[in-house]
C-alpha cells in the first residue's frame, strides 16, 4: 500500500512543474484581468461587445484549437514568437509556453469573477469618497480595491485551477516533455498510453482533485463572504 502511494520523480516533477505554471499564470493574468474587468464593468465604448466576445472566446474554443492558435502566434516561427526569441523570451517547448496556454485559458474566468464584483460595489460610497475629496485613483485605492478583493481572490483561485487541469492547449501548444512541460494532465495522459500506468495515473488523478477541490472550495467561500460584506 505505501509503495502504490510513493511518487515516482517523473511524477513529483509533474506535480511541482503544474503548481509552478498554475501561479504564473495566475499572476500573469491578474492585471490584465483587472483591466479588462473595469472596461467591461464601468465603460460604454464602441466594440465593448466584441472586447467582451474576445475575453470569453477561450471558453467556447476547443482548447486544441487555442493552442494551435498559440502555436501559430507564439511558435518558433509564429508572428510574435521570432521576434520574442531575439529577446531571450521563448515559449515553443518550454514551461513558459505551458504558462502562457493556461493563462490564456484561465483569463475569462478571472475576469468574470472581478467583473461581477465590480458590479456588485455601490457606486454611492465612490461618490462619497469623491465629495470628501479624494482623486479617482484613491477612491480605486482605498474604496473600490478593498471591497473587489474579494472577487478578485475567487478570481484567482479559479484561474489557477483551470491552469492546473489544463491539458489540450497546453498539449498542443507545448508538446509532453517530462521535466519542462509534462504536466499533471499530461502526465496523467501519458500514464494511460502505456502498459501498467493504472498506478500513477491513479495517484497523479487523486492530486488533481484534491488541488482542484480545494481551491473550488476556498474561491466558494471567499464569493459567499464577498456577498455578506456587499450586502452589509
Amino acid at each position: 500500500m505505501a509503495d502504490w502511494l510513493t511518487l515516482s520523480g517523473d511524477e513529483w516533477s509533474a506535480v511541482r512543474l503544474s503548481l509552478k505554471v498554475a501561479t504564473v499564470a495566475m499572476l500573469a493574468s491578474l492585471p490584465v484581468a483587472l483591466a479588462a474587468a473595469l472596461l467591461l464593468a464601468r465603460r460604454e465604448f464602441w466594440g465593448k461587445s466584441l472586447l467582451n466576445g474576445l475575453v470569453h472566446l477561450p471558453l467556447v474554443l476547443p482548447p486544441v484549437v487555442t493552442g494551435y492558435l498559440l502555436l501559430l502566434g507564439f511558435g518558433a516561427r509564429g508572428i510574435f514568437g521570432e521576434a520574442l526569441a531575439e529577446v531571450g523570451i521563448v515559449f515553443s517547448f518550454r514551461w513558459t509556453g505551458a504558462a502562457l496556454a493556461s493563462a490564456v485559458m484561465g483569463f475569462p474566468l478571472m475576469v468574470r469573477a472581478i467583473r461581477l464584483s465590480l458590479e456588485a460595489v455601490d457606486r454611492k460610497l465612490e461618490a462619497a469618497a469623491s465629495t470628501l475629496g479624494a482623486n479617482g485613483a484613491w477612491v480605486f485605492l482605498t474604496v473600490t480595491l478593498p471591497l473587489t478583493a474579494p472577487g478578485i481572490i475567487a478570481g484567482m483561485i479559479l484561474c489557477f485551477a483551470k491552469a492546473m487541469g489544463e491539458f489540450g492547449a497546453t498539449i498542443t501548444f507545448v508538446s509532453n516533455i517530462p521535466g519542462e512541460t509534462q504536466t499533471l494532465p499530461s502526465a496523467i495522459y501519458s500514464f494511460t498510453q502505456v502498459p501498467g500506468g493504472d498506478a500513477g495515473a491513479l495517484r497523479l488523478t487523486a492530486i488533481s482533485l484534491v488541488i482542484s477541490l480545494a481551491a473550488l472550495m476556498a474561491s466558494e467561500l471567499l464569493a459567499r463572504r464577498a456577498g455578506q460584506r456587499l450586502g452589509a
